[in-house]
């Protein structure tokens, strides 16, 4: 099985590979994603200290464009985009990586990164909403119960004892912005994971968002960014956040949506802040209180319990030997 054949299967959405058509592996790409995506805020953390939000922000699209167009071409993968969804591809980007990343680069500006990632991990209950309203997606009672004990250990990781919030009024509202982009992100990805691959939809995504950003990098950005000395440190961090957070995560999202659901697939953004605040007390450092490990159990448990039915279909299938 050459590498070719491999990465080709794994960036299809839909394929015959008996691996990939069975719901562990979705999970497991789920969780990569947000692994993934957890690592992106203390990477962002790193090249803030440099480099303005737009224009780290610009120039990780730019280079994952590049990667991800280049695997398209050698994977011959370049499908067509239909002339009536030209409006999709446009509205996706404008939700994804545009707005979210603004409010979610600004946000961090003024929030710890373990804080900002709890509130990115309130998307869950938000999608739910959205998917009964507009995609008809069922989500039952015990997926609702995983959403609510997830949330109140994000909230327990937010709200101080005395009620007062544990972050900046300001970068709530901004993280609050991505939060409701991401959401409407989501409704988008289902609805084109009908007609194209993963690569197809994050390669154009990262493209035209790299050119909605164009603009406000050399209008606010650019001055400054050629003053600032480039050493080793801001290369890897805008590397990682590259091919970790704008190629490898997105791809792995897409295909949980495509294959688990719009409102499963999001459950699992509850472990962001989970994978955030571990990676943050080892990399920079972030103090690791007895507050937030609470916060990280309880979002853990909520996310078992939302998953509960299937665990227990994997467990059954696995013991009378069917495939699932």
């Amino acid at each position: 099985m050459t590498l070719k054949f491999i990465v080709l299967n794994l960036c299809a959405t839909k394929c015959s590979f008996t691996l990939k058509n069975s719901v562990p592996f979705y999970y497991l790409l789920a969780v990569f994603s947000m692994l993934f995506w957890g690592l992106t805020f203390v990477w962002f953390t790193i090249a803030v200290k440099y480099y303005e939000p737009i224009t780290i922000i610009f120039i990780r699209l730019v280079i994952s464009s590049v990667l991800l167009f280049a695997a398209a071409y050698m994977l011959r993968q370049n499908e067509k985009i239909m002339k009536e969804d030209y409006k999709w591809f446009l509205l996706l980007a404008l939700t994804q990586p545009f707005f979210y990343f603004l409010g979610e680069s600004f946000g961090l500006k003024f929030v710890s990164p373990t804080i900002s990632s709890a509130i990115i991990a309130t998307i869950p209950l938000f999608a739910s909403l959205a998917a009964v309203w507009f995609t008809r997606e069922k989500a039952s009672v015990l997926t609702w119960s995983g959403i609510l004990v997830s949330f109140s250990g994000i909230l327990i990781m937010l709200v101080n004892r005395d009620m007062s919030l544990n972050a900046s009024p300001k970068g709530v509202l901004l993280l609050f912005m991505a939060v409701f982009s991401a959401v409407i992100y989501s409704v988008i990805v289902k609805k084109l994971t009908n007609k194209y691959s993963a690569l197809t939809i994050i390669s154009h995504q990262n493209l035209l968002g790299a050119f909605y950003f164009l603009p406000l990098f050399l209008i606010f950005d650019y001055k400054h960014f050629i003053n600032v000395p480039v050493n080793s440190e801001l290369i890897l961090s805008i590397a990682q956040l590259a091919f970790f957070g704008s190629c490898l995560a997105y791809l792995f999202f897409i295909m949980a949506v495509a294959k688990l659901g719009m409102v499963k697939a999001n459950i699992f953004t509850n472990l962001i802040p989970v994978f955030t605040a571990v990676f943050a007390y080892f990399v920079i450092s972030e103090t690791f209180t007895v507050q937030k490990i609470a916060g990280v159990l309880l979002v853990v448990s909520g996310i078992l319990v939302s998953q509960s039915s299937d665990i227990r279909q994997i467990i059954l299938k696995k013991r009378t030997g069917l495939k699932i």
